[in-house]
């Protein structure tokens, strides 16, 4: 698929994740405090919950339900109880506009 403009890089608050739809995929956009720009799967594998509802740390979105904290760079959960991925996509910021790809990387592609 093509990359959808979600928002602007001045939309993002600095370690606070914004849900945004793309291609019918709800999808959590993240901005560091290095200003990298970040787009992982909204919904946690643990429960049905939003992700973007969250806490960003460091480079992970934590569940505000159960506590499961998801790596912003390859989707893993890295507490329990979530034991699945979320799906990460590729961004692009062209002249302050933030694109998401709504095509997960594929799992091999993304670091451990």
């Amino acid at each position: 698929m093509t990359a959808e403009r979600v928002c602007g890089v001045d939309d993002l608050e600095q370690d606070t994740a914004l849900r945004v739809v793309v291609g019918g995929v709800p999808v959590a956009v993240v901005k560091d405090g290095s200003g990298n720009v970040f787009a992982i799967g909204d919904t946690c594998t643990h429960g049905d919950i939003s992700l973007s509802e969250g806490f960003v740390e460091a480079d992970t979105l934590e569940c505000w339900a159960h506590g499961s904290k998801f790596s912003l760079t390859s989707g893993r959960p890295l507490t329990l109880p979530a034991y699945q991925p979320v799906p990460v996509f590729r961004v692009t910021v062209e002249g302050g506009d933030v694109l998401v790809d709504p095509t997960p990387v594929p799992a091999s592609s993304l670091p451990e």
